[in-house]
């Protein structure tokens, strides 16, 4: 089973509200996942985002590899992502 760390998209049309969360390679976007680790909200200057710092290095370490929009979330938050693959 690949996990990965994604955006599930929620909220109304045209007004996005993302959950940062871990899931199985083959699911849904919206679908059934893992574990919520943080979320993120781009309508907000500055986009905001919150994140459990720790349930993300975990994750990680087990071998989750986060999507690329994910990986630029981590970095500018200060998570380490690992390599880039």
């Amino acid at each position: 089973m690949a996990v990965r760390i994604r955006l599930a998209r929620h909220g109304a049309k045209k007004k996005p509200f993302y959950r940062i969360v871990v899931a199985d390679s083959e699911s849904p976007r919206d679908g059934r996942y893992l574990e919520k680790v943080g979320t993120y909200n781009p309508l907000r200057e500055p986009a905001e985002v919150t994140l459990k710092t720790d349930r993300v290095q975990y994750w990680l370490q087990q071998g989750a590899v986060p999507t690329d929009t994910v990986r630029s979330i981590l970095k500018t938050q200060g998570v380490s992502a690992g390599p880039a693959q």
